[in-house]
């Protein structure tokens, strides 16, 4: 049970969380590779063109996405928001505040009481995570977690505990905003080290169709097709995978998630979203 309950929260977070993976319009992409003593990930991302302080990207302060959740056989399981709040300065880091909340709704909350947040402070140039924050109520227990994750390659900043991971590594739900400067008429693969507060992991985004029609909650939308798979030294995590819809709009909205879980099946589909 304990192994289990430590695994949940990436689950959930990558689940209800996945539709922040929106393509960013018109930035360049490029490779870099991240070195460290497990030999290292390649990893994909949007930079910019010029010297700025900060890359342009198709989210903004402010952006809310809600979704609703089918789990199983629950057609009304839960819903999901995903925001945008701030700009904030950690540990001497600029970075974007990404936050992502579930809750679960009867009859499944009657089996499965869930109310969760997590909160992503990702370094506007690279995305690499400078902290990362677990809020947990799940079952009638409650977890907070702060991370502050550190690459070898970094030093320690005003003698906080940090966890060493390797250059370029991401929290979960910073992965999932990095991706939206993937662009996928362009890329057929994106690589990139995660770190979930438990594991270093590697997260695998390949292009599957790149045009079919989709409908959801929100409406019927020209999407991509996106095949999300999660690797440990080398090795895929079977048990879980994903398939994600990115529309065909300026904002390359995520309209669409499916999920094989151990916990059954999950289905996220966009209702509604303001920017």
């Amino acid at each position: 049970m304990k192994t289990e309950r430590k695994q949940f929260p990436w689950s959930l977070a990558f689940t209800l969380s996945f539709p922040f993976l929106i393509a960013v319009l018109c930035l360049p992409t490029r490779s870099v590779t991240a070195q460290g003593s497990s030999g290292g990930f390649t990893k994909t991302i949007g930079t910019a063109d010029g010297a700025i302080d900060e890359p342009r990207m198709p989210f903004r302060i402010g952006e809310t996405l809600t979704y609703h959740v089918s789990f199983a056989g629950f057609s009304n399981a839960a819903t999901a928001e995903l925001s945008v709040p701030e700009h904030r300065e950690i540990l001497g880091w600029r970075t974007w505040h990404f936050r992502a909340s579930a809750h679960t709704l009867g009859p499944l909350r009657y089996f499965m009481t869930v109310d969760d947040q997590f909160d992503s402070y990702a370094d506007v140039k690279t995305f690499e995570s400078r902290q990362y924050e677990t809020h947990l109520s799940e079952m009638g227990s409650i977890e907070n977690q702060i991370l502050h994750p550190s690459s070898v390659a970094q030093p320690h900043r005003n003698a906080i505990p940090v966890v060493a991971v390797l250059p370029g590594t991401l929290d979960p739900l910073g992965t999932l905003f990095e991706l939206r400067a993937v662009d996928w008429r362009q890329t057929s693969e994106f690589r990139a080290p995660v770190y979930d507060g438990e594991d270093l992991l590697e997260v695998r985004a390949r292009l599957e169709v790149p045009n079919e029609t989709v409908a959801v909650d929100a409406g019927n939308f020209s999407a991509t097709r996106i095949s999300l798979h999660l690797y440990k030294k080398d090795v895929e995590v079977t048990r879980e995978s994903f398939s994600l819809w990115l529309a065909g709009d300026p904002w390359r909205t995520p309209v669409l998630l499916q999920a094989e879980l151990p916990m059954g099946g999950v289905r996220v589909e966009l209702t509604s979203s303001r920017r």
